[in-house]
Order: C-alpha cells, then structure tokens, then sequence
C-alpha cells in the first residue's frame, strides 16, 4: 500500500472522528432545521487547491425563537453539522402578534438592510428566499419584507435577524414610556429646591 493512500484513509479517519465528535456535542433537538445556503471555497495551497464547503443553517421552534450561524468544513454534511450545532447554541426570542410582527422594523448588517412590515391575516410571507426561510422557521406567517442594498444571502440573513432584535411588545413598551414619563415628573421637583436657594 502506498504512502498516498495511507494518507488519504487517515484524512478519512480523522473526519469520521470529528463527525462523530459534533454528532455527540450537539444538544437536544428543538425546533426545525433548514438549510439556507450551501457554497463551495477554494484555497490555494503551495500544491494546488484546498478545496472546503460553507453552510448557512437557521433553526427555529415556529414560536418566535430562531437562530442561525454559518459552519465551514471540508464536507457538507460536517459543514451543516456545525452551523446547526451553533445556531441552537445562539438563539433568540422576539414578540410575535397573531400570525405577524408586532411593529415595522429595519435591521441592518454589513452593506444589506431588511425593512419589515406586519400584514393582514392571509397575507402571506412576502420575502425573498433566505428571508423568507428564517420567517416560516420563527413562525411567521404574515409580513411584508423587502432587502436593500447587498443580496449576500448571509448578510441579508443575518440583517433579518438584527431587526428580530429590535422588535418589542406592547407591555415592554409601555414599561419603557412609564419609566420615562415617571423621570420626567420628577425633575421639576429636584429642580424646585435649587430654584428656591437662589431666590433666598
């Protein structure tokens, strides 16, 4: 047996191994896996090309908790593992009103920006594709969606999320705005007994 092959039956040892070793980490199972995006790189190496893949996963329980990340790997499969290993571990939890969003939004990452709207019931997810993957595994299933600027579909993906983020409930808004008014109510009385001192 050749050294070639000797070498070529350990890399494939070594990604068993590894596989096996992601398979054990990952957590238990919550939600909806759906793969986005999957691309082949290339780098070029003092013998020829390396070549490798990159996924971009987003998992989501269909209850307004999603998450996505990207894994890279020299199998797709590995590659996936990973990325699902890791949006599970980076997940998040929006409002979510009826069918829809609670309020209109844009969140912004990198040079793409995702503006979002609520829509009427039977609406239906009007997005583009990786968007409108990472709205059907939160649950979503009325909104108005448009991208602007980059159509990386990670940039994108990862602007959707941003603007997930910014999203608040009518009950945290309230306590937001009851907090504010309170402030304000107060300083007129911290202020009154610094105006007296200067009439005296």
């Amino acid at each position: 047996m050749s050294n070639e092959t000797l070498v070529k039956s350990d890399n494939r040892k070594e990604a068993k191994g590894k596989r096996a070793e992601f398979q054990k980490a990952r957590p238990l199972a919550e939600g909806k896996t759906t793969v986005i995006h999957v691309a082949r790189t290339a780098k070029v190496v003092k013998g020829g090309k390396r070549f490798g893949f990159r996924a971009l996963v987003v998992v989501g329980n269909g209850m307004g908790k999603v998450g996505v990340a990207i894994g890279k790997a020299n199998q797709v499969q590995l590659a996936i593992a990973k990325a699902e290993s890791h949006a599970r571990k980076h997940m998040i939890t929006f409002p979510i009103v009826g069918e829809t969003i609670p309020h209109e939004t844009i969140g912004k990452f990198g040079a793409s920006s995702v503006w979002m709207k609520p829509a009427a019931p039977g609406t239906g997810v009007i997005a583009g594709s990786g968007v409108r993957l990472l709205f059907e595994a939160a649950g979503i299933k009325d909104v108005l969606a448009k991208s602007l600027g980059s159509c990386n579909p990670c940039n994108l993906v990862y602007a959707t999320m941003e603007a997930f983020k910014q999203l608040k409930s009518k009950e945290a808004v309230n306590v937001i705005r009851g907090k504010a008014e309170k402030a304000a109510a107060e300083a007129p009385k911290a202020e009154a007994p610094v105006e007296a001192a200067k009439a005296e």
